[in-house]
């Protein structure tokens, strides 16, 4: 088990004042039976009220609008979180039985559902079905599949943008982590694998000084249902260690950006990311 700290502060900056800003982050981790939040706050700049609330999906949001005139807008989420590792254990449902459950909760008839970022290429969709015919296993097959798509897809930043699908980051074969899991997503669902987009950090040294900060940045990786919910890190080919920590989850990354908003003004805006974890145990 793994303490870990996080600061992590975004925003946007405007080419001038704008009047007003409506917006909503999922930047906070939340309690679950392998991680416990011993503290969390968010910081806002200029300083306004904050709604807070769980989502559809089960991730806090704080939802705020800043209604006087700013040129910047900066939030900083702080979270000290002890982790455990969530090893994959297969639970040896068959196919059938799968496709039982998975029908008798909207959790996992939803994660059935395609969107448009995971709507999976055809050698992707061929790749998943290849591997799900060789496993009597349900849970298995997802694990190799995930594992196939990390093989395949080089990490590579700036290749592919926020709004990229899986399609596209399939072509390319190259990609981040996003657009990696979208790609998981998509094959698992394509052969009756309920799945779901996970968004959080990841401290990317594993063996990870204490008390030395470093540079981190937001992640992504899958969960699938094969009896019982399991996770797996398609980017670093890995399962899901004490080194993650759990933010939200989604259908894709539309359901848990970090952060969202409008405002009203005639400005361009530019977001600005800064992510440090810190292991404290």
């Amino acid at each position: 088990m793994k303490r870990l700290r996080i600061e992590h502060a975004t925003g946007f900056s405007y080419q001038g004042d704008v009047s007003a800003s409506y917006n909503e982050a999922r930047m906070l981790p939340g309690t679950t039976d392998s991680q416990f939040v011993l503290s969390s706050s968010l910081d806002i700049e200029p300083s306004t009220s904050v709604n807070t609330y769980v989502d559809y999906f089960g991730t806090r949001v704080s939802a705020f609008d800043v209604l006087s005139p700013h040129a910047d807008l900066q939030i900083t989420a702080r979270s000290l979180v002890e982790v455990r590792p969530r090893p994959i254990e297969h639970s040896g449902i068959s196919w059938d039985r799968l496709a039982v459950e998975a029908s008798r909760s909207i959790e996992t008839v939803e994660q059935l559902v395609q969107t448009n970022r995971t709507m999976p290429h055809p050698d992707v969709a061929e790749i998943a079905r290849t591997i799900a015919s060789q496993h009597d296993d349900p849970g298995r097959a997802a694990h190799d599949i995930v594992v196939a798509i990390g093989d395949a897809v080089e990490y590579m930043s700036g290749v592919t943008g926020v709004h990229s699908t899986a399609v596209e980051a399939w072509e390319a074969r190259k990609g981040v982590c996003q657009d990696m899991a979208h790609i998981a997503l998509g094959a698992l669902r394509s052969v009756g694998i309920p799945a779901r987009y996970v968004s959080g950090y990841l401290h990317p040294k594993p063996d990870a000084t204490v008390g030395v900060a470093v540079t981190g940045e937001s992640h992504a990786w899958v969960e699938w249902f094969a009896g019982e919910w399991q996770g797996f890190d398609p980017t670093n080919n890995i399962e899901i260690g004490d080194r993650h920590v759990l933010v939200g989850r989604g259908r894709d990354y539309n359901d848990v950006p970090p952060l969202r908003g409008v405002y009203a003004g005639p400005f361009k805006s530019q977001l600005f990311v800064r992510v440090t974890i810190t292991r404290e145990a």
